[in-house]
């Protein structure tokens, strides 16, 4: 810890830290300005802002840790402690990126009396749309949400459609649906939202594309502009933010609000404070919530919504539930109440225990790398030398490339040295094939796939398995709360990394790659079929 002067004002107390990854175990940095105010073993709760950077490709672990040092940042309001994130280098906040700020808040949170109804998070350029991104999908969480700048979606920000692009597949399109803040905008209903944008800067148009989509779901944006200004603050304009922000913060969130509205297009993404979506009747379409807490009724409309959970303090009062007209018997217990589809007709109680998709195991691909993970490395022979070389060449990419994005190092096992804690705790990443892989032999016949070696089949298609392999996600068998993954790391390759609004998936729930094209800065090979599994992962 650190304390100075900039010139005039004196500077307030810096720190820097890292935490353990839960996702791959590596250490990430994060930088906090403590206020002045603050004294040592002091147990009042602080209102907490998350700060998040704009993209640098020269940001090294040592240049952030070294910047954190000498400046407190854009921001650093009164009585407030602000947190810096590394955010794993430049990934906008995506996939373990998105959880940096989870686990850097469990952290902050050991070491300081943290008031949860006073969150703030706020950034600019590349931490402006990771901001739009947090505030949309998250919007429960916080007290205010502040980007300045930055994109708001794919397709537009990246201009995929312009003449002589050629279109990505149909998969990948419906995948945007994950990040794209812009159809999450509806949320913002749920917090205090205020956009900073340059009145010359090319990325006021995240600002006013959110607010065309909250204009959609009835809700009007605070939106402050620098006169004449490019891609950076006006100094006359953030005071004036900050008022905004402080104001929002000093309200602070209500966790027990007495209307919520949430919409969603994923169970990865399921939770608006007192509201929880457990299932969906499609993944990828849109589904929402709009639900009103009284002390004797919850009354909630739906749309795509299968399942339902309300929790509230144990201590509070028990109310009646509606949903979408129809009186529900609402079982409380322990301050929950679940409820679920059955036909037109809503039933309480939770889903039958079945394989479904639903909040923590919905796919696609990519979000097995957003928990606990191993990549499982086979040692036997594979069923040919296509598939093995492959395989092989895969593995040290998908390392090579989490190295590069995630700064850190990818666990991998040995296919003989997987434990039972290992299928407990991990999401195990299988490279190789039912010859090559111990574990994946073992799960082969509970899996959509058959896979020999001249044959292999998923679906109703059948392919030669002399040039062909399979991508897929699935329950594991072994443990159905967690995953596997058939031979892939992350979907998205070197060619996303030239613009952050492209570093979306690429891949969904299954893929079949035909070997005979090499893999590339796009694809892993030639994807000849790729697609989504249903709500019960058929």
């Amino acid at each position: 810890m650190i304390s100075g002067a900039d010139g005039k004002d004196k500077l307030p107390a810096l720190v820097v830290r890292g935490y353990k990854s839960k996702i791959d175990g590596s250490i990430q940095p994060y930088g906090l300005v403590i206020p002045d105010t603050w004294k040592a073993g002091d147990k009042s709760p602080h209102r907490l802002d998350f700060w998040l950077h704009g993209r640098g490709e020269k940001l090294s672990e040592l240049s952030f840790l070294e910047d954190r040092m000498r400046s407190r940042g854009e921001f650093a309001p009164e009585n407030a402690i602000v947190v810096h994130l590394y955010e794993r280098f430049c990934n906008a906040n995506k996939f373990a990126g998105e959880m940096d700020l989870f686990e850097a808040l469990a952290e902050v949170k050991k070491h300081y009396a943290i008031d949860e109804n006073r969150l703030v998070v706020r950034g600019f350029s590349m931490g402006g749309a990771s901001c739009w991104q947090y505030g949309a999908h998250f919007a429960g969480t916080w007290a205010a949400v502040a980007p300045g700048a930055g994109f708001a979606d794919t397709a537009v920000f990246f201009s995929v459609f312009a003449e002589g692009k050629t279109p990505p597949p149909w998969w990948e399109q419906v995948l945007w649906r994950w990040y794209d803040s812009k159809l999450y905008a509806g949320n913002l209903f749920n917090t205090t939202a205020v956009a900073y944008s340059g009145e010359i800067d090319k990325q006021k148009l995240a600002a006013d594309t959110m607010a065309e989509y909250m204009a959609k779901e009835g809700l009007t944006l605070t939106h402050l502009i620098g006169p004449n200004t490019p891609h950076k603050y006006h100094p006359d304009i953030k005071p004036k933010i900050e008022e905004l922000v402080s104001a929002a913060a000093a309200k602070g969130r209500d966790p027990l609000a007495a209307h919520v509205k949430f919409t969603t297009y994923t169970p990865i993404y399921s939770q608006m404070k007192w509201a929880q979506v457990e299932g969906l009747g499609q993944s990828w379409e849109r589904a929402d919530v709009d639900a009103t807490l009284g002390s004797a009724q919850i009354e909630a409309t739906t749309k795509n919504v299968s399942s339902l959970r309300f929790t509230l303090p144990a201590s509070a009062a028990k109310p009646k539930a509606v949903l979408d007209g129809q009186s529900v018997d609402a079982r409380w217990q322990d301050g929950t109440a679940r409820f679920h589809r059955e036909g037109d007709k809503w039933i309480s109680g939770p889903p039958k225990d079945e394989l479904r998709k639903k909040p923590g195991l919905s796919g696609p691909v990519d979000h097995a790398f957003m928990t606990s993970f191993i990549m499982v490395r086979p040692t036997g022979k594979p069923l040919n030398d296509a598939v093995g070389a492959w395989t092989k060449a895969e593995l040290a990419h998908a390392q090579s490339f989490w190295r590069d994005v995630y700064r850190g190092d990818a666990p991998v096992k040995d296919d003989k040295a997987i434990t039972k804690e290992d299928i407990a705790n991990s999401n195990l990443i299988l490279w190789g094939d039912p010859s090559s892989n111990a574990i994946l032999a073992k799960i082969l016949p509970k899996l959509p796939l058959q896979w020999t070696a001249e044959k292999l089949k998923l679906g109703t298609a059948t392919y030669s398995a002399t040039e062909h392999a399979p991508i897929i996600i699935f329950p594991n068998p072994l443990n159905p709360q967690k995953y596997v993954v058939i031979n892939s790391g992350v979907t998205y390759r070197e060619k996303a990394l030239l613009n952050n609004s492209d570093q979306t998936p690429k891949i969904p729930d299954w893929a079949v790659v035909n070997l005979k094209t090499p893999p590339g800065p796009e694809w892993p090979g030639l994807v000849l079929d790729a697609g989504f599994f249903n709500e019960k992962w058929q």
